[in-house]
């Protein structure tokens, strides 16, 4: 049975429905109250939360809260405050029939509406003293990783350059008895197409739009106060992901026709689809236990079908705009040294300059400047807590920036002087290694934290954090390449090349 208000009109106890308490019935509610079970519904997109009941002091018995008084606040001809009180406790005893109840009291308020929400803010929390020195301290790291790589690359690099000139002016006999090494030494091989140049140009364009969408969304909420709506955040999200799927296209076109790709129709779809395949894949799998489990938080058949449309006749046809124009803008091989036609051989190095090693420690810096603030948008999700500080998450994403690219400059700067010319996938993968550490921090959250439990709980949890964490990764490894590509232009363009 379905029950409504007008606005205004008071509503007496009321019955809404009745409860044909059997044992099945009995039980389940025995293991709400028992695991301290809450339920969140909306008035005019306001939360309220109720419990469902409570135990006895002995725990032998167990009640159910069955009347609901609903006092609304009203300034105006708009809702600006709603509070839940629960009444009627009742016994379960099997085999009974229990009343639901509701009323509704309305009151005036001075509330402004603009303000409504700001009682559900917990500025205790996310102002907290700890959240600032989060800050401070990563915006410290940051000041840290410039300096170092400023000095270290700009001196090693003078050094490198002064070596290389003096080599230059040597003559041949000399040159050969001479010890070369370094970096200079693979310039015929550092411009040489990735392996799997598709994956590679569709990963870096999904990255780039993903970037992208992260830096709007954030002004958006800065500037709008998305969380005031229910969805709107969300909805926000997708529609900036569908405008600036031309951003894909040209970064990922751009690359792949540098790297002399030919298949640029595939490329085009892989980097179109990459990114809604891993959301929507995931979603559907979570949304049959949904179903299973007759969740609320089951998504609509009409919404499915909605999601593939804006894929097929939005995403796609803006992608194929952004590849035609990076194939043509900026697809050209204009690299500083010519490519060899046989690669060089790689030399054996010590063990912590293999690109699995770079690989694994290259994400532990970009993580470390997040994770505080992973923990509290963590929160804000999972707690559901409003989470309102964008301007805090704006400076974590210009800090996550800032670090990955310094972290995956030097990180490649060792590896080319140690005469391996593999570091397009290494940069990219070092950067977006932060990712494994964030999942890592997920499990921790899930099992210190949180007190989700079963299949669908369990699956929702992980398979979200899945895509956000790959997500963040792909979006990182993407920077960290863009930083690096443009680091290793300018050292090859400014030494001589015979």
């Amino acid at each position: 049975m379905q029950c409504g208000f007008v606005f205004t009109e008071e509503v007496l106890q009321t019955t809404y429905c009745d409860i044909e308490l059997d044992k099945p019935k009995r039980d389940a509610f025995v293991y709400a109250i028992k695991n301290h079970y809450w339920y969140q519904m909306y008035i005019d997109d306001l939360p309220i939360w109720g419990i469902v009941g409570e135990a006895d002091e002995n725990g032998e018995d167990y009640y159910l809260w069955t009347y609901k008084k609903l006092e609304i606040g009203q300034n105006g001809n708009r809702i600006v405050d709603v509070n839940l009180t629960s009444e009627g406790k009742v016994k379960l005893v099997p085999n009974t029939r229990i009343p639901m109840s509701y009323s509704v009291k309305w009151k005036k308020s001075d509330v402004k509406f603009e303000d409504r929400f700001d009682k559900y803010l917990d500025p205790s929390f996310f102002q907290h003293r700890i959240h600032w020195f989060s800050i401070f301290n990563s915006f410290m790291m940051v000041i840290f990783l410039v300096g170092l790589v400023s000095m270290i690359l700009m001196r090693t690099l003078r050094k490198d350059y002064a070596r290389y000139s003096k080599e230059e002016e040597m003559d041949d006999m000399d040159r050969d008895l001479g010890d070369e090494y370094g970096w200079k030494q693979v310039h015929g091989d550092v411009f040489r197409p990735s392996s799997h140049p598709l994956i590679f140009s569709s990963l870096i364009g999904s990255g780039c739009q993903i970037f992208s969408v992260s830096l709007i969304v954030i002004i958006v909420a800065m500037i709008e106060d998305l969380y005031t709506e229910r969805g709107s955040m969300l909805s926000t999200a997708i529609f900036v992901y569908a405008a600036t799927s031309p951003v894909n296209g040209y970064f990922g076109g751009s690359l792949y026709a540098k790297q002399g790709g030919r298949r640029w129709i595939k490329q085009m779809f892989i980097g179109a689809f990459l990114i809604p395949a891993m959301v929507c894949g995931t979603a559907f799998f979570i949304n049959f236990i949904a179903i299973y489990y007759h969740a609320s938080r089951a998504i609509p058949f009409g919404t499915m079908v909605a999601v593939c449309c804006i894929c097929f006749f939005v995403i796609l046809p803006l992608n194929l705009v952004g590849t035609i124009l990076g194939r043509n803008l900026s697809g050209q091989p204009n690299f500083p040294c010519r490519v060899n036609a046989v690669p060089r051989p790689i030399p054996e190095k010590k063990w912590f300059m293999e690109p699995a090693v770079i690989v694994c420690l290259g994400g532990i810096l970009p993580f470390g400047s997040i994770f505080i603030e992973m923990y509290f948008i963590f929160t804000s999700f999972w707690a559901y807590k409003i989470y309102y500080v964008y301007g805090f998450m704006m400076l974590v994403l210009v800090i996550l920036c800032i670090v990955t690219v310094c972290v995956t400059i030097v990180c490649t700067y060792f590896l080319l002087n140690a005469e391996d010319y593999r570091w397009q996938w290494t940069s990219f993968l070092s950067a977006a290694s932060t990712a494994v550490y964030v999942y890592m921090y997920s499990f921790y959250y899930y099992f210190f934290k949180t007190k989700m439990y079963g299949l669908f709980q369990t699956s929702f949890y992980f398979g979200y954090m899945a895509v956000f964490s790959t997500a963040l990764g792909i979006m990182c490894g993407a920077v960290g390449y863009m930083g690096t590509s443009a680091f290793v232009r300018k050292i090859y363009t400014n030494v001589k090349i015979d």
